[in-house]
């Protein structure tokens, strides 16, 4: 499901010459619209999530896949920047309960000592998806055109069209909680609703109950400015990326480009699936998340400047460290929300999603500003490197709890 969530949002990257050259989209209207998807997103998912813990994961999830599915397809139709900015918001509004819902979702199966190893599993999704994505884009970008419509809206077609097909199956797929999953024996299920009501109701005792208090809450709003500038940072990285590959390789997007746009998000992969295991193991997420940061940061730095092959090392380490901070990071408010604020607890944290579109436009007003096409890629490293600061001051026996 994240997989194809991900792709969905992110293939606009690949469409961005063709957009340009073929429909007129400007540079600053690219961006806009990059970036307006996180803006109605953003302020979907808190309602989307109280609806996820009314009426359950299995029908809702279903019925965000198959509509998100119908508006990426649209995005065949654009015919300027208007048409363009308004399918991205549609896209915004009903993908946007997906990944706090599952947030949400995974608290409900899986123990604190566990939840960095599992939210790693399931961040998977962001690099395996630009693996599988970057070839599929650039395939479906340079293939001879048929029935008379453009590579990039066949692009847009067949991967919303999977969108549709996941939503359907997720119905029949997904349950609810481990009380109604008759695939667990019974007492695993009994042992593990055990233990999780009693961590909820330790949660209970420490972190905010009532909703309207969730959202006012300091720590809330921590954890959502430091979710904040890691969208930021990520993605500043995925929407340039296979336009900074393609500049590397002197050639234009294509599969070719696709193949070794998907280099940095292999990479990612074993990063995400490995170091939230490590914070796991050391129970010390707080630490490993700036350490995490700070690295990527520098590695930003230094991508600009570098040749052809230091530049994809830089940025293989830059798009690793922004993505596997990430299930880390959800250590900290799953571990101090519970119930209902949780559901909106963790749906304010991802209106940090927000730094999707603060990300774009803020590149692009660097460039401009400065008359440079570093400038914006040296801005948000340096913010990488000032949310390590941040991290560093989230109060300690928060930063454990993922592991306790």
């Amino acid at each position: 499901m994240y997989i194809v969530s991900f792709l969905d949002r992110a293939n606009i990257g690949f469409a961005k010459d063709a957009l340009q050259s073929q429909v007129g989209i400007s540079p600053h209207a690219y961006a806009l619209a990059a970036g307006l998807f996180f803006v109605s997103y953003s302020f979907s998912g808190f309602p989307s999530n109280l609806v996820l813990h009314k009426v359950g994961a299995r029908v809702w999830m279903a019925i965000l896949m198959v509509a998100w599915g119908i508006a990426s397809m649209a995005t065949m139709l654009v015919t300027g920047s208007k048409s363009l900015y308004f399918v991205r918001l549609c896209l915004g509004v009903t993908e946007a309960g997906f990944f706090p819902g599952i947030i949400f979702y995974l608290t409900y199966w899986f123990p604190n000592r566990n939840r960095g190893q599992i939210m790693g599993l399931f961040y998977l999704g962001v690099p395996l998806a630009l693996v599988l994505g970057s070839p599929l884009s650039g395939y479906l970008l340079g293939m001879h055109p048929l029935a008379g419509m453009q590579n990039w809206q066949w692009m847009f077609l067949v991967e919303g069209f999977l969108a549709v097909l996941v939503g359907v199956a997720v119905y029949w797929y997904l349950d609810n909680k481990p009380g109604s999953a008759k695939w667990l024996p019974e007492e695993e299920r009994q042992s593990l609703t055990a233990t999780l009501e009693q961590e909820a109701s330790e949660r209970r005792g420490e972190g905010p109950v009532d909703l309207r208090k969730t959202v006012t809450n300091p720590k809330v709003l921590h954890f959502f400015l430091i979710y904040l500038l890691i969208q930021i940072s990520v993605y500043g990285v995925v929407f340039y990326l296979p336009s900074e590959v393609s500049s590397l390789m002197h050639r234009p997007a294509g599969l070719e480009v696709g193949l070794v746009a998907a280099i940095p998000w292999v990479c990612a992969a074993a990063a995400v699936f490995w170091l939230p295991r490590l914070a796991d193991a050391h129970k010390n997420h707080r630490n490993m998340a700036a350490l995490i940061l700070l690295v990527a940061g520098c590695a930003s730095f230094a991508f600009p400047s570098a040749g052809p092959l230091a530049g994809m090392i830089f940025l293989s380490i830059a798009a690793s460290g922004v993505i596997a901070v990430q299930p880390i990071f959800w250590t900290f408010p799953t571990g101090y929300l519970a119930d209902r604020a949780a559901a909106g607890g963790i749906a304010v944290v991802t209106m940090g999603n927000l730094g999707g579109f603060f990300g774009p436009y803020m590149k692009d007003w660097a460039d401009t500003e400065f008359h440079s096409q570093r400038a914006g890629l040296y801005l948000l490293a340096a913010l990488t490197v000032m949310n390590a600061a941040l991290v560093l001051q989230v109060k300690s026996k928060h930063s454990h709890q993922g592991s306790r």
